[in-house]
């Protein structure tokens, strides 16, 4: 059987647009309604004791996505940064985001850089936000970054020190909603040995309930790492 509660656990939060399809809605409002989601669920997650929590927010295939979906997409983080920040420091919890920041927006990676300046030494939980983020991009820098510092082998161990997610304790649960069922590209390194949960709810109407199943179905499970 698995601990009640997971230390960290990673959300695929996928179905924002065929949420917004059903309801007659924009892919504004889709992102909007997720963004909301994805506060709750941060909130929730500290309340029952999860002591990481990892998001794909935005992937680097995202940006083939039209210009007005991701501009709305890149507009929205900043603004939840600008005004939810002090919220999580006010909690105790502290920012992380993975991925390529000189892709983004010179407004947009200064608020990422302020909003892990202002929580760094927040010790209650961690909410690692994972934009513009690939995990198969994020391995190949880290085997350059392994060549660089001119390192002639290394074990798992030694090698996981340069991902981006160096220092973190791989997620033991990864949550996909919308009825997809594959990781896309998300923490393939990290999650090799996850629990995986698939639910067929879309992401806007996934709430405390449905974490609770996910974490449930979590408790029931028996890891083995391969033994």
């Amino acid at each position: 059987m698995s601990s009640a509660v997971p230390n960290h656990v990673a959300i695929i939060p996928d179905g924002n647009r065929r949420w917004a399809k059903s309801k007659g809605l924009g892919v504004v409002e889709a992102h909007k309604a997720g963004y909301e989601t994805l506060k709750k669920m941060a909130d929730a997650a500290v309340e029952r004791g999860i002591t990481t929590l990892t998001v794909y927010a935005f992937s680097t295939e995202n940006w083939q996505r039209t210009r007005d979906e991701v501009g709305a997409l890149l507009k929205l983080l900043e603004w939840g940064l600008k005004n939810e920040v002090k919220h999580y420091h006010k909690r105790g919890v502290r920012l992380n985001f993975w991925g390529r920041r000189d892709d983004l927006p010179g407004g947009l990676a200064a608020a990422l850089n302020e909003a892990e300046k202002l929580t760094h030494h927040n010790a209650n939980a961690t909410f690692n936000i994972c934009f513009n983020y690939g995990g198969r991009a994020d391995i190949v820098a880290a085997v350059n970054r392994t060549l660089e510092s001119g390192v002639k082998a290394v074990d798992e161990e030694a090698f996981a020190n340069y991902l981006v997610s160096a220092g973190t304790p791989d997620p033991d649960l990864i949550i996909r909603t919308s009825g997809e069922q594959r990781l896309s590209n998300f923490l393939p390194w990290e999650g090799a040995y996850s629990e995986l949960y698939f639910t067929d709810t879309l992401w806007p109407e996934f709430d405390e309930a449905e974490l609770d199943k996910a974490l449930a179905e979590y408790a029931n499970r028996g890891r083995r790492f391969g033994q």
